[in-house]
This record gives C-alpha cells, sequence and structure tokens, in this order.
C-alpha cells in the first residue's frame, strides 16, 4: 500500500498535483472530514484490499478540526502505516495572482483581504509542512515539470530532490529574467555575432560553442561559476529553498550565455543532490540583433 497525502496552500497546486496522481493510478479523495481520516487509512490498508495506491487532499477549507490533522498523522505513521506526505507550496505573490486572475475568494478570508487569509493558511499549515515527506514549490514550476517530478517520484521510486535547479540563458536586450535568483553577465566574452559563418548559429551549435570555449577567460570563468554553484547548493538546502533560478546573460541571449548554460548544466548534471534542467529563453529572439 503507497498512501499519499496532498495538502498545502490553497491555490498552490494540490488539486493538479491530485489529478496528476490520479493518472498515474492512484485513488483520489480530496477534501475528507478530518474525523474519516483514521478510519478511511485503516479501511483500506486492510488486508484483501484491490487499492494499493492512495492519494487523500487534505487542506484548511472546512477549517474545522484542521489542527488536529498532524496529531492523526503521526499516529497513522507510529502505527505503521505508510503515510508520505506532499506539501504544495507557493509564494505569497503567486498565489496572489492566481487569486486575482481566477477571481477566487480565499477560504480562509471569504470577506477580507487575500493577505491575511494567507497568512493565516500558513501558519495552521506550518505543523503539517514540518512533517512533510516532499515540498514542492509551484512558483515557478510548470505543469509538465510537476508532472516530471510525480513520475519520478511515484512511478519510478527515484529519490526527492527537494531542490529544483533551472540554468536560463536570456538575452539582457530582452530584459532580465523577473524570476532569477542569481544572475551572471557574460557579455566580457568576444561575441560570435560578429563572424559571420556563426552568427546565425546559437550555442547549441559545436561551432559556436567551440569558438566561445576557445577563450581562457570562458574555461576560467565556469570553472568559478560551478565552484560557487556547488558551495551555494547545500546552503540553499538547509535555508529551506525549493526552487533556484540561475541565468546567464549576454547581449541577445543566442550564442555566448547559451553556450555558457550548456557547459554549466554538463558540469553540474553529475551531481544527485537537486534537481536540474537548461533552459533557453531567447535563443530564438536574438537573430535580428546583437548576440
Amino acid at each position: 500500500m503507497r498512501f499519499v497525502v496532498v495538502t498545502g496552500m490553497s491555490g498552490g497546486g494540490k488539486k493538479t498535483a491530485l489529478r496528476m496522481l490520479e493518472d498515474i493510478g492512484f485513488y483520489c479523495v480530496d477534501n475528507l472530514p478530518v474525523d474519516l481520516i483514521e478510519k478511511f487509512v485503516e479501511l483500506l490498508a486492510a488486508p484483501g484490499g484491490e487499492i494499493t495506491k492512495v492519494a487523500l487532499g487534505v487542506d484548511v477549507r472546512a477549517n474545522v478540526g484542521f489542527e488536529r490533522v498532524p496529531s492523526i498523522f503521526t499516529k497513522l505513521k507510529e502505527a505503521g502505516y505508510p503515510i508520505e506526505i506532499l506539501y504544495m507550496e507557493a509564494s505569497d505573490e503567486t498565489l496572489l495572482k492566481r487569486y486575482k486572475e481566477t477571481r477566487r475568494m480565499h477560504p480562509l478570508s471569504p470577506e477580507g483581504r487575500l493577505e491575511e487569509g494567507i497568512h493565516k493558511e500558513r501558519t495552521i499549515l506550518t505543523p503539517i509542512k514540518e512533517q512533510a515527506d516532499y515540498i514542492m514549490d509551484s512558483s515557478k514550476l510548470l505543469t509538465r515539470d510537476l508532472k516530471e517530478e510525480l513520475d519520478r517520484i511515484f512511478v519510478r521510486d527515484e529519490g526527492y530532490k527537494s531542490l529544483m535547479v533551472t540554468i536560463l540563458s536570456f538575452g539582457f536586450k530582452h530584459g532580465i529574467p523577473q524570476d532569477a535568483d542569481l544572475v551572471f553577465d557574460v557579455r566580457f566574452l568576444p561575441n560570435p555575432y560578429y563572424i559571420d559563418e556563426l552568427k546565425h548559429h546559437s550555442g547549441n551549435d559545436d561551432c559556436v560553442r567551440d569558438y566561445v570555449m576557445s577563450f581562457p577567460e570562458a574555461g576560467e570563468f565556469l570553472d568559478k561559476l560551478v565552484d560557487m554553484v556547488e558551495f551555494l547548493m547545500p546552503k540553499y538546502v538547509k535555508e529551506g529553498k525549493y526552487q533556484l533560478v540561475i541565468a546567464i546573460g549576454c547581449t541577445g541571449g543566442k550564442h555566448r550565455s547559451v553556450t555558457l548554460a550548456n557547459a554549466l548544466y554538463e558540469k553540474l548534471r553529475s551531481n544527485k543532490g537537486y534537481g536540474l534542467k537548461v533552459a533557453h529563453r531567447d535563443i530564438d529572439l536574438g537573430i535580428h540583433g546583437q548576440n
């Protein structure tokens, strides 16, 4: 029996996670009354049952007896039931934006300010968040990325990586990515844009990559960047950070930044302690300008 509790902030992605778990074979129940949770788990875990994977959505919508939920799951775990808690998180800014876009009222502030409801909910959820086996911040997580994470944990049974790192190339002339946590400027490197045979290629092509990395300062920059990122990773994990966006920029986001973003990804991909992906925001926008 695999029993997953899906909880977290209202607007944090619980319903999406439940739908995805249902798609991969979980029997899903949402918003079961608190008084029925223990009995529900006991019945489904009884010998001879046909259901082997269950996902239970638990949240503060009813705001009745929720303060007992952490102790209920502690009791069930101590009794030997295989309870796993998936906590869906999101930043206040993201939650406010989602509520305003959908014009929904927060369950804890139906007649008040959204900020008050969000703050109240965070306080109520703190004890169960501390029990969570998996914490996923959906603030910067695309739907396909969430699906990949759930598949990896609940289908492929791979280890959970609490920090998801995105290496993002971009062009300064298109603006610095708003979600960037760390920003690095590689415009100090010679620009392939001014080489006719390289101009219409990108950092994904060998000819551009070889040109950019042929300069000693490119390799030196990469080595120093790898050292710093590997130093920072455990610090961020210790502080409870779930998402990290490392942005590398050049002028147009097609040549130098793409090359260095790919190179950093290759250097870090062997580290199994965190999730890692690379993306190129402006690679198709830089063909008419400097890069």
